[in-house]
């Protein structure tokens, strides 16, 4: 299946990008899947990379109730916590967005297959073929994006002062709800 290219002035650019990004909006968007699930309600999660095993046991448990209940779930799923959640969702049948910090994936993973072919996995991507390799930079960009296209948000775990922590603030800005299940003071502060 070829991926799909969304332009900013395509109907099927999601226009909430542009008014919570503005200028920072993906001038386009790549897609690889079903392109209907965009327009789903959708939560968002985000956790930082270092985590609490009390938050890791309880955010596995939350993902485990969205796919029961059929939740559509948009992330990068890059943080440890995000990608054993993106493999408790796989096991289910809800809709799942997947949003990597670079360019489209060249090879699509095994287990995300299925799921792809079923209609139930988008790949969403708001960089070019160029931006292969994800940096800080990128991942920042990408957390805007998922951000900016969730109804709501689930932060399993924000360092403060990380970029998780400084996302929470632009949600705030945007009005999105967001529900916060554990904060920690970076050991460096």
């Amino acid at each position: 299946m070829p991926p799909t290219l969304i332009q900013a002035s395509d109907s099927r650019y999601p226009s909430r990008l542009m008014r919570r990004l503005g200028r920072t909006a993906p001038a386009a968007l790549k897609a690889l899947g079903n392109l209907d699930l965009i327009g789903l309600p959708e939560t968002a999660l985000f956790c930082s990379a270092r985590c609490p095993g009390n938050v890791i046991l309880a955010t596995y448990d939350q993902a485990a109730k969205w796919r029961d209940a059929g939740r559509c779930i948009i992330s990068g799923f890059h943080s440890p916590v995000e990608r054993e959640c993106l493999r408790i969702l796989l096991r289910g049948t809800q809709p799942i967005i997947l949003c990597p910090a670079r360019a489209l994936p060249q090879r699509i993973p095994a287990d995300w297959q299925a799921p792809l072919a079923e209609g139930r996995l988008l790949i969403l991507s708001g960089f070019t073929a160029a931006e292969k390799r994800m940096t800080t930079e990128f991942a920042t960009r990408r957390n805007a994006l998922v951000a900016a296209l969730a109804d709501e948000v689930f932060i399993a775990h924000a360092t403060i002062g990380g970029q998780v922590d400084e996302l929470m603030r632009q949600l705030s800005a945007w009005g999105v709800p967001v529900l916060v299940a554990a904060r920690q003071i970076a050991p460096n502060a």
